[in-house]
């Protein structure tokens, strides 16, 4: 054989092993809002990839932030999945930046929280009250309602995420107005909540802010069950968990698949694994309620607050919270911040 031959030869093999390198860096999805620390992100990106060999980077925007870049590349996508809170979801539907997909479970998924036609389904969901580091209260009692947050001995203790961005934010608005009387037509008495609240120069990130409140930076944190039960039991720090006696809401978070997305076959998979038997015990195990109930083991649901304070988290039309939430986010805009 020619000398030519096996340089070609040579060549072929190499172009080869590039192609199956190629192959093999292919093998990552892109993921719009899964933070390491927000509902332990962290441990369900490790298990897909020990599972399904694909790499799912962590990211930390929010539900807002998501689809807002969503929309921006909209004609070149970028990210193949996205989580949302559920209103967020509702609206990248109507802004076709999502397309239908039924994952494996999908019949497992009780009606009402999956969109129809498979723009977004549940994986699982949280109620909202507050995360209390007892320790930074330096004495001061745990508070018990809405109510108790205006108290003025409360004053640079109280946190939460921005309602006219994060979905958490959000979700606490309606809450705290439903609590006080108010619908999803009228966001008053949560616009007169919040600007009550300011006299507590309370502190109002963008982001998840977990760690701000185990170091005690944020005393009170507007935000999800399970993040304070992962404060308690895993990270073993003095956290409760309150359901304010005025009422709070449980809501569903979701996926979907994002439109033309770059590496479509790769983001199936990782979307049927979140509702895999595997999947869903690791949302369990960190203290959300998994969609498929059967996957909630019994000695996890003990450590919940009972049922009789759960009974005062209610549910929403979450189509019309969606269709409330731009309104509602200019009025806060405009009259809060």
């Amino acid at each position: 054989m020619s000398l030519r031959f096996h340089r070609l030869a040579r060549l072929g093999v190499l172009a080869a092993a590039l192609v199956a390198a190629g192959g093999a860096m292919a093998q990552t999805a892109i993921c719009y809002n899964c933070p390491t620390e927000w509902a332990d992100w962290g441990t369900q990106l490790k298990a897909i990839k020990a599972k399904t060999g694909i790499t799912v980077p962590a990211d930390n925007k929010n539900s807002g932030q998501s689809l807002a870049q969503l929309v921006a590349e909209r004609a070149s996508p970028v990210a193949d999945v996205t989580y949302l809170g559920v209103t967020f979801a509702v609206q990248a539907a109507k802004d076709g930046v999502v397309e239908p997909y039924k994952p494996a479970a999908w019949k497992d998924i009780p009606d009402g929280l999956k969109d129809p036609a498979g723009n977004w389904f549940t994986i699982h969901s949280g109620t909202l009250g507050f995360m209390v580091n007892v320790d930074a209260l330096k004495g001061k009692p745990v508070p018990k309602s809405w109510a108790d947050l205006l108290k003025p001995e409360y004053k640079g203790l109280i946190g939460y995420l921005d309602p006219a961005s994060a979905f958490v934010g959000y979700v606490g608005a309606v809450a705290v107005n439903q609590a006080r009387g108010g619908t999803l037509d009228n966001f008053k008495p949560a616009i007169d909540y919040f600007k009550a609240l300011q006299k507590n120069e309370p502190i109002v990130p963008k982001q998840t802010s977990y760690a701000r409140v185990l170091s005690g930076e944020i005393a009170i944190l507007l935000d999800y069950d399970f993040n304070a039960y992962r404060a308690k039991y895993k990270d073993k720090a003095n956290v409760a968990f309150v359901i304010p006696s005025e009422g709070t809401l449980a809501v569903p978070y979701v996926m979907s698949l994002v439109a033309k997305a770059p590496h479509a076959a790769d983001a199936k998979k990782v979307l049927d694994f979140t509702l895999s038997d595997e999947g869903q015990a690791i949302w369990a195990k960190a203290y959300l309620r998994p969609v498929r109930a059967s996957a909630m083991p019994k000695e996890i649901e003990a450590q919940f607050l009972p049922a009789s304070d759960y009974a005062r988290a209610k549910t929403v039309d979450y189509a019309r919270m969606a269709d409330a939430q731009r309104g509602f986010s200019d009025q806060y805009l405009k009259e809060v911040r």
